[in-house]
C-alpha cells in the first residue's frame, strides 16, 4: 500500500469534497501557524445530507490506504463536522455556520489554496 503525503492527502480530501458538492474548498497550509496539523480543509456544504456524504466519502476513501481518523466531531450534528487526521484536519461546514466560525479569519496567518474543479489557487487572500 502506497503511503500518501500530507499535501497530497489535502488535496485528496479536497477533490473527494468536490466530487459530493462541497463549495468554497479552501486549503490552508497550518504548518507555520500552528503545531496542531499541517493542514486544514475547510469545506461548505448546502444541506445536513451534503455534510453526511462529504464526511463518509473521505472516510471511507482515506480508509483505501490505511488511514482512519483520529477523531470524528459532529456526527450527529447537521451542522459542521470535523474530522482529524493528525496531519490534516477537515472542518465540512453547513454555509451559514462557516461563517459564523470565520475559521478563515481566525487563522488569517496561513497560507491558502482555494480549490475548484480544474486546479488549485494559489493565494495569499485574507478574508
Amino acid at each position: 500500500m502506497k503511503k500518501i503525503i500530507t499535501l497530497d492527502k489535502a488535496r485528496l480530501i479536497a477533490q473527494l469534497a468536490n466530487e459530493k458538492k462541497g463549495e468554497d474548498i479552501l486549503l490552508m497550509d497550518m504548518r507555520g501557524v500552528t503545531m496542531m496539523c499541517d493542514w486544514f480543509v475547510v469545506v461548505s456544504a448546502s444541506s445536513s445530507r451534503r455534510i453526511n456524504a462529504i464526511s463518509k466519502t473521505i472516510q471511507s476513501e482515506l480508509s483505501k490506504y490505511g488511514i482512519s481518523a483520529l477523531h470524528v466531531e459532529g456526527k450527529q450534528n447537521p451542522y459542521w463536522v470535523l474530522l482529524d487526521y493528525e496531519d490534516v484536519v477537515i472542518h465540512i461546514f453547513y454555509k451559514g455556520i462557516r461563517e459564523f466560525y470565520g475559521l478563515e479569519r481566525l487563522w488569517s496567518d496561513a497560507p491558502r489554496e482555494w480549490f475548484d474543479n480544474k486546479c488549485l489557487k494559489k493565494t495569499s487572500r485574507k478574508q
